[in-house]
């Protein structure tokens, strides 16, 4: 997708710099026409008659000058200027504005390039800064749009690092609705290990700290959604039985609870807990009322510029396509949404889409296309997938491939979204 925008700075402190260079001219020239006057002052000063009372009329000329052309600048650098380069908060600014753009139709891919060449450095500017009262709103900010890009990428270590970050930070500047968030953030991190047990302690203690903050509804809101992913890590452990049903219910139930009391008008927030509402339908095995999920959650994310959205409500509507056994549908949708997910630069979202069709046609036992497709998505993870190995030894024909939902009614293609349910990342963003 071609950008029309031209690229930020690629150091914040430019638009400091930028912003204080009528300062430096101006100051320069007030030192240089203040050592013209004082030069001439002197030498009248030496004199006598009218050459003294010339020297002191042009020195006063001089300084009139002075004050009028130069005065402005200088006073409202002294205003605004501070003492030293507000890196923080430019930084801050910049990291949350590529953060919206993320996934969308407009800037998505500059927004992802941006995080690319930027996320080492704004890792190692959290790490190195020492937040204070004043900062640490900005420091905050920081920290949920690299939260934004760690879930998008799936990368939990740096998700629970930064999390360890937020949380002492919260705690040396005694602000309890962050350390909240912080708590929250690391469960996420946890479930993204599939270290579960401890995700759900995370979201104890992240109850605990709750405030009656300006934030704490959508933190609520928050891990209602995280402990429905929870349940459904769970249903994806569980064999088929009353503990997997009984998992997914729970999940159905934390999602209904986020729906109903999620603060405010929030379309991203309500595009995503459809689509997870969907994926809990989806293991039900009743596809169409995910489907009557998924469709509104579609037009929703396309009336918003979402293509991350509408990328994952196609890959899900292939899903249920495929239950439905309407496997044409369900391969124009999968590839429908490998075009929106290489159009925002999600590799995990396009690798997913291109195992569904490499394993369709594992199905269809047409092996050679498969093995190119599976092979393209194995390029594109960023961790392993062990469905997808056995997709590939199938392929190569040294196994059996493994069931899926037309092979067997009581099996279904959700294994695929193993540990991948990411449609959360702009919700849980910019909560502070």
């Amino acid at each position: 997708m071609s950008e029309e925008t031209p690229p930020p700075p690629d150091k914040p402190d430019e638009l400091f710099r930028a912003r204080g260079f009528r300062f430096i001219i101006g100051t320069v020239a007030s030192a240089l026409l203040t050592g013209l006057a004082s030069e001439m002052l002197n030498q009248s000063l030496d004199s006598g008659g009218w050459v003294q009372w010339v020297g002191f009329g042009v020195t006063v000329l001089l300084a009139v000058i002075t004050a009028i052309q130069y005065g402005p600048v200088l006073l409202r650098a002294r205003r605004t200027a501070p003492e030293n380069p507000p890196e923080l908060h430019t930084t801050a600014e910049e990291a949350e504005q590529w953060m919206i753009a993320l996934g969308s139709e407009a800037g998505g891919m500059s927004a992802a390039e941006w995080y690319t060449v930027n996320e080492e450095w704004l890792h190692e500017l959290l790490v190195a800064e020492k937040p204070t009262a004043e900062t640490i709103d900005d420091f905050a900010r920081i920290c949920d749009a690299l939260e934004a890009w760690y879930v998008r990428r799936a990368a939990p270590n740096d998700l629970l690092q930064l999390s360890e970050l937020l949380s002492a930070a919260a705690e040396s500047c005694g602000r309890r609705d962050l350390a909240e968030l912080g708590a929250a953030r690391a469960a996420t991190a946890y479930r993204m290990l599939g270290d579960l047990d401890t995700a759900s302690v995370r979201l104890g203690i992240s109850d605990n700290l709750a405030t009656h903050s300006r934030t704490s509804p959508a933190l609520t809101t928050r891990r209602q959604v995280e402990r429905a992913l929870l349940h459904l890590a769970r249903a994806d452990r569980a064999p088929a039985g009353n503990d997997r049903d009984e998992a997914v219910l729970n999940a159905r139930d934390r999602l209904d609870d986020a729906r109903r009391n999620r603060p405010g008008p929030d379309l991203a927030a309500e595009v995503a807990i459809a689509i997870n509402l969907a994926v809990v339908h989806l293991y039900q095995l009743d596809a169409e009322t995910a489907l009557d999920q998924l469709r509104p959650a579609f037009a929703r994310a396309t009336a918003a510029g979402d293509l991350s959205g509408q990328a994952h409500a196609l890959e899900l509507m292939g899903v249920a396509a495929w239950m439905q056994r309407s496997e044409h549908e369900a391969r124009s949708r999968w590839e429908h949404a490998a075009h929106l997910y290489a159009e925002v630069d999600e590799p995990e979202g396009r690798a997913r889409c291109l195992q569904h069709l490499g394993s369709a046609e594992v199905a269809d036992g047409r092996l050679d296309a498969a093995l190119e497709l599976l092979e393209e998505s194995a390029q594109l993870r960023t961790s392993d997938s062990e469905l997808l190995a056995e997709y590939l030894d199938a392929a190569r024909r040294t196994a059996s491939p493994p069931l899926v939902a037309a092979d067997h009614p009581g099996r279904t293609p959700m294994t695929w979204l193993k540990r991948r349910l990411r449609t959360f990342k702009r919700f849980v963003g910019g909560l502070t």
